[in-house]
């Protein structure tokens, strides 16, 4: 029989023995310890697409293994355990993360579904986590080596830290200068909660980007067109005194994200004007 489901199948439903959390630690119906780790490889796994593990990794130019899981149908097994599982101190959470995330016994090879699994947790839970937390998040960002793990965890994760954290904001100045591009984009997308919140630090804000403008780095050049391409629907004269200032320096490529929705809304005013202004005009009698 074949082991694998058909690609975008849902993950089972729950058994009998339905898990129950109890403070920290998470029983089984029958009262044997629950292994919510194994439980969540063992349903990603039901859902493994070989044809389409190959696409992934050719996109994500991974030296992974893939399962080839559909991002909805892998959030749907992370919402189906942390469901099971329910509240949970930050220190289980991490746990967990760091379970899904390296290679199970026997492989020579982590799984990406299973590290994006992981991220997916830190996503859900990132409620559970503060700044302190951020030092074992950042230890898997190193590892990630691929936008697709890094800007969920960016964004959702230490971004939705520091949106409840202020004292995240030091761990974030620390990343901004690091070594490792992929943290460098990390500290500057985890201003992006707070930019959609209404709430942005704008100082934070102006510093990495002028941090960044030099970069050569593809990555980073993408990220800061991304971040002010989001400030811009709430202070597009930020923007637009950012890009004014530093001017040739700023690569055609984050100017053009950033100047996106800048661009729409013009031309959507533009064209407004132009309607206006043909529903005033006297219509020309008829000869």
């Amino acid at each position: 029989m074949d082991r694998y489901r058909r690609p975008g199948a849902r993950c089972a439903p729950e058994g009998p023995h339905r898990h129950h959390a109890r403070g920290g630690r998470v029983n089984t119906a029958d009262g044997a310890s629950a292994r919510p780790a194994e439980d969540l490889r063992a349903a990603l796994r039901a859902l493994a697409d070989p044809a389409r593990a190959d696409q992934q990794r050719a996109y994500l130019h991974s030296d992974l293994d893939h399962l080839g899981v559909r991002v909805p149908d892998l959030r749907h097994c992370v919402t189906r355990t942390r469901r099971v599982l329910g509240a949970q101190a930050g220190s289980a959470v991490l746990a967990l993360a760091g379970a899904l995330w390296s290679a199970q016994e026997g492989s020579e090879k982590p799984v990406y579904d299973d590290r994006r699994a992981a991220v997916e947790i830190l996503v859900q839970y990132a409620g559970a986590l503060d700044a302190a937390d951020l030092k074992d998040v950042e230890t898997l960002l190193r590892q990630c080596r691929t936008w697709a793990l890094v800007d969920p965890l960016a964004v959702h994760c230490a971004g939705a830290v520091a949106l409840r954290d202020a004292a995240a904001g030091r761990v974030l100045d620390r990343w901004i200068t690091d070594p490792d591009f992929w943290l460098r984009r990390t500290a500057l997308l985890a201003l992006l909660p707070a930019i959609r919140a209404g709430r942005p630090d704008g100082d934070r804000l102006t510093r990495y980007a002028d941090a960044l403008v030099h970069e050569q780095e593809f990555f980073l050049r993408k990220a800061l067109g991304w971040v002010l391409r989001e400030t811009s629907t709430r202070d597009p004269q930020f923007v637009r005194d950012w890009l004014a200032r530093h001017g040739s320096r700023v690569a055609p490529l984050t100017r053009r994200e950033a100047l996106r929705r800048l661009t729409r809304k013009e031309d959507q005013d533009r064209g407004q004007r132009r309607r206006a202004m043909r529903a005033d005009a006297p219509v020309p009698p008829r000869r």
